[in-house]
């Protein structure tokens, strides 16, 4: 019999609730750029969509912070985090899909993040890995090698330039994860400065304004909502939620759920099922994430 105090099971419960609704919003963000990108969206007005909106919003909060240095961030560590967390991340991830499925993005972008961030925090922040999580990262590794041996088999060097372009986008997030704990960064903070830095994008718009047009209101408002709200700062807010209410060990359980949701959305909201060689890639790298979460 469960004798938690009341207290203890509420914030647990939140805890769990934040840290699934996170892999949640991670994952519609994924299903929604494949589905931009079917319908014929340009990957950059998706990007657009990503950071313009909360770019925006947050405009002001930024500004009471201070601009002079980012409200004590400093300008280099804010165009730093930019460069690999704001709109550049966004438009490796979103070309990834004029070439390949949902189910390499959905799995190869996560699983590099992971790794990423594991090489990154032994060689930079000098954190002890594990035998247990250098295993884990090897099986995620195997996971990948399975995914891009489909993508050369099946389609060719298309496919690999769309695998790699995920794999830019999971390493590059890795480098924003690392920064944030270097430089001990609030995740929202981080969200809010890239979000109003990528905002210096907004001209490019101009090449991409017909293609926006062309979609129509209810696709770029679908996009406006998923990317600029769900994938962006309420993805980072959820999680960030769970870390305070579970601890940092539990929580690191969530992102791992990213890929399964990715492919069952999909699945259903696009028709798109996952090849066998998807399928077992996908059960070698949660394997390989469960592995890499215990110390």
């Amino acid at each position: 019999m469960d004798s938690s105090p009341p207290q203890i099971k509420h914030a647990t419960a939140w805890g769990v609730a934040c840290g699934a609704g996170s892999a949640l919003f991670w994952a519609f963000g994924f299903v929604a750029a494949r589905h931009g990108v079917l319908i014929g969206m340009s990957p950059l007005v998706l990007a657009l969509h990503r950071f313009v909106w909360p770019g925006l919003a947050l405009l002001p909060v930024v500004a009471a912070s201070g601009f002079g240095d980012l409200g004590g961030l400093s300008w280099r560590r804010g165009i730093a985090l930019t460069l690999v967390g704001g709109l550049p991340l966004a438009l490796w991830s979103y070309t990834g899909y004029v070439y390949v499925p949902l189910g390499h993005g959905s799995i190869i972008q996560p699983s590099c993040a992971a790794v990423g961030g594991l090489i990154l925090a032994r060689l930079i922040l000098k954190e002890k890995l594990p035998p247990r999580r250098i295993a884990g990262a090897l099986t995620i590794v195997l996971g990948l090698a399975v995914i891009g041996t489909e993508a050369l088999r099946t389609m060719g060097s298309q496919g690999v330039l769309g695998d790699l372009l995920f794999v830019a986008a999971g390493s590059s997030f890795a480098i924003f994860g690392m920064l944030l704990r270097l430089w001990r960064i609030p995740p929202m903070h981080a969200a809010a400065i890239t979000s109003v830095l990528s905002l210096v994008g907004l001209p490019i718009l101009f090449f991409a304004y017909a293609n926006l047009l062309a979609a129509g209101f209810y696709e770029n408002l679908l996009q406006a909502v998923v990317q600029g709200v769900f994938a962006g700062p309420g993805g980072i807010y959820l999680f960030t939620r769970a870390v305070i209410l579970l601890g940092a060990g539990r929580a690191a359980l969530y992102p791992s759920l990213v890929p399964p949701f990715s492919l069952l959305i999909g699945f259903l909201a696009l028709g798109e099922v996952p090849s066998v060689s998807q399928l077992i890639g996908l059960a070698i790298v949660v394997a390989g994430f469960r592995l890499t979460q215990t110390a």
